[in-house]
């Protein structure tokens, strides 16, 4: 139903562009002026993309500090882009790859919104004041030069003159096809006052930028308009605040691909432009005087409506951001409350989304988040299948006695909970990895790689499980002391291992140092096999156990060595922060498995004597 209606909308408007160029000349000067300055808007926005390899990532990730820079970072960074659609859809990645929180998300829309005008400002005050076209041909000529470059930062800044170029053009060519136009209708004939008038002009407003998808396009062809005084100037000023309505349909067609925490956000640009667009709508005379005194303060004509339109459109998001900016911490909380996450019988992937394909960093950190995920629903079903509760070996209770208060091992079915809790899960982060399609010399693909073998050895743990899980359930209780002695052992070890890399994932961002921590498990469980295997022949050389009890034991002491094994090196990968000085500072005291066993052989040995 929804394609048919998109269907017939674009057949509707192309309809209505075709009537509009066999009547005038004039139109279709002013449509491809539009079109001129969209496809420089999208040369712009790709050129950006091409440093989103690490630059603009970084950068968005240190402007989360306090709300200042947030601010700072999204009126910059849409000054420069010329489009808050871009940063939009960035920031929304961000949040929904977990490396941003709300809060900080709905800080950088709000400078986004106030660096929006600044295009106003550029229109208005340079480029229907100078024959900006002349400016557009070198642009032109140095963008494709460039485009024709080996090198990617050479290509995308070939995009971006390219874009400023097409931007030029765009302006002029909607300048002269509005003075034209004039020659043979005046639009002005249509203004309207009042509060008809201004409602009739935001929705009207809204429309135009619903259509053109793009609110900087907008405001181009109103300044045009109100520069040809085509329009009045209370319309404009009602025009520009349907401009900025009609920019939440690009939030929310942005939150689509995204998850539940992206679509908050896609709720706080919508929730913003509202409140902001009621706001002038109430108060526009407050805000024409207010105006008019700035732009007498700043030295700006009176009859200069153009300059003042711009004025109109900065302090009215200004205002906005004033107002909303306190409320921006209860504005997170309300949407956290009102937009839950889904419960699923299936566990559902909570961070791959296809707004997090759009970049590097937050591919890589989707696929973390991720892993962390699987990593929690796998060591659930590890210690569920030896009869035992996270909330036990998490706690600080000796493990022992932890193992003691579970006598008994339940049968759990550990093919049902792959099927509803892991194989999804995986499934998921192996298809989003191969969707993440960028190239082997950027470090993001060497670490989506480890990131996969990492998944990989946690979906190996589980079959190890189920392996031993036979053995364990029939034994466990066994009338032989010394073998129900054994498979407890067996659940303490195991146990022991998911305690270690709790302490290890909750102090990972704090410098205890665990790469070491993770040598001396390593050391240990290398240890505890060897310790093992001696004991059980000598409980089978001292006739304690038989020699088909032993075979038994010795085969599920492997797979508790490969469980343990394949926690930890997936730990290495996930748990660790590769990228800090002082991890790799632990990397060159860290011991390779070759000095472990050289270590562990003598410690042995001495022991023995």
């Amino acid at each position: 139903m929804d394609n048919t209606i998109k269907h017939s909308l674009f057949v509707l408007l192309f309809a209505l562009l075709g009537l509009g160029f066999w009547l005038s000349a004039d139109f279709k000067t002013i449509v491809a002026g539009i079109a001129v300055f969209v496809f420089g808007m999208l040369s712009l926005q790709k050129g950006f993309k091409f440093f989103t390899g690490g630059v603009l990532e970084r950068l968005l990730r240190n402007a989360t500090d306090n709300m200042v820079k947030r601010l700072l970072f999204g009126i910059v960074t849409t000054t420069l882009m010329q489009s808050s659609s871009l940063l939009s859809v960035l920031v929304i990645s961000f949040i929904s790859a977990g490396l941003l929180d709300l809060t900080a998300g709905i800080g950088i829309i709000f400078g986004a919104n106030i660096g929006t005008t600044t295009g106003a400002w550029l229109v208005a005050g340079f480029g229907l004041k100078v024959n900006i076209s002349g400016y557009a041909m070198p642009l032109l000529v140095f963008g494709v030069l460039l485009h024709f470059a080996k090198r990617k930062s050479y290509q995308g800044v070939g995009h971006i003159l390219l874009g400023l170029g097409f931007l030029f053009l765009g302006i002029q060519y909607m300048k002269d096809g509005l003075d034209a136009f004039k020659g043979n209708i005046d639009l002005s004939q249509f203004a309207m006052t009042g509060l008809s008038g201004l409602l009739t002009y935001v929705l009207l407003g809204i429309a135009v930028t619903v259509v053109i998808q793009a609110s900087g396009a907008t405001m181009v062809l109103i300044i045009a308009a109100l520069a040809s005084h085509q329009i009045s100037y209370e319309n404009a000023l009602a025009l520009a605040v349907g401009s900025n309505l009609g920019t939440t349909i690009t939030a929310v067609l942005g939150a689509f691909g995204a998850n539940i925490k992206g679509k908050r956000l896609a709720g706080a640009h919508v929730l913003f432009n509202l409140f902001t667009g009621v706001l002038a709508i109430v108060f526009l005379r407050q805000f024409i005087w207010l105006v008019d005194w700035l732009c007498d303060y700043a030295g700006i004509a009176p009859d200069d409506y153009t300059l003042k339109l711009a004025m109109f459109h900065s302090v009215f998001n200004v205002v906005g951001v004033v107002v909303m900016l306190p409320l921006s911490g209860l504005l997170a909380r309300l949407l956290e409350t009102f937009m839950r996450e889904k419960t699923a019988s299936v566990e559902l992937p909570r961070f791959l989304t296809k707004s997090a394909l759009q970049y590097p960093d937050t591919a890589v950190e989707s696929v973390h988040q991720e892993t962390r995920h699987l990593y929690e629903n796998v060591t659930h079903v590890i210690l569920r299948a030896l009869g035992l509760h996270r909330r036990d070996v998490y706690s600080g209770q000796d493990l022992t006695e932890v193992i003691g208060q579970y006598p008994e091992i339940k049968d759990y079915d550990i093919d049902d909970a792959y099927e509803r809790n892991i194989k999804g899960l995986y499934s998921a982060i192996i298809e989003f990895v191969s969707q993440a399609r960028f190239t082997w010399e950027m470090k993001q693909s060497g670490r989506l790689y480890w990131l996969r073998e990492a998944n990989l050895k946690l979906v190996e743990a589980v079959k190890a499980v189920k392996h031993l899980q036979k053995n364990l359930l029939k034994h466990h209780r066994s009338y032989n002391r010394y073998q129900a002695e054994e498979y407890d052992r067996i659940r303490f070890q195991i146990a022991f291992v998911i305690r270690e890399l709790r302490k290890i994932k909750d102090t990972e961002q704090v410098n205890e140092l665990p790469l070491l921590t993770l040598d001396a498990l390593k050391g240990r469980i290398k240890e505890q096999r060897q310790a093992a295997i001696e004991i059980i022949e000598n409980l089978i050389r001292e006739r304690k156990i038989s020699a088909e009890a032993g075979t038994s034991l010795l085969n599920d002491s492997s797979y508790v060595y490969e469980i343990q094994s394949n926690l930890i090196r997936m730990a290495e990968t996930v748990f660790i922060n590769h990228a800090a000085d002082s991890v790799k500072a632990e990397k060159e005291l860290a011991l390779t498995d070759h000095e472990m066993l050289a270590v562990i052989r003598p410690t042995q040995a001495v022991d023995h004597e």
